[in-house]
């Protein structure tokens, strides 16, 4: 499945630790807080419960959207929607 990953996390150490989590899963950073790719279930299921012990439930929020590669293919993106700087080939296969 392709996966989304977005983040609003307050302390850099947890902020950080996430990015790594996300990076070593597999998935591709796209803007900052924002990770994109392609997860097998057994996947998802252990970012999720990887992230869910790293963050304050009180003060910071994931969003983990999977979808398949025909909604992918009908996502909206407008202006500068991913960093240049951050966006790989692969990442561009996902959407062309």
């Amino acid at each position: 499945m392709i996966v989304w990953v977005m983040y609003d996390i307050e302390k850099d150490r947890s902020r950080t630790k996430a990015a790594k989590i996300c990076q070593q899963t597999g998935l591709y950073r796209v803007q900052y807080s924002v990770f994109l790719g392609v997860l097998e279930k057994n996947q998802f299921d252990s970012l999720h419960l990887q992230l869910e012990e790293l963050i304050d439930e009180e003060k910071d929020s994931i969003y983990m959207f999977p979808m398949s590669k025909d909604e992918l293919k009908e996502t909206v993106l407008l202006g500068q929607a991913f960093d240049k700087d951050f966006v790989t080939d692969e990442v561009r296969s996902l959407f062309f």
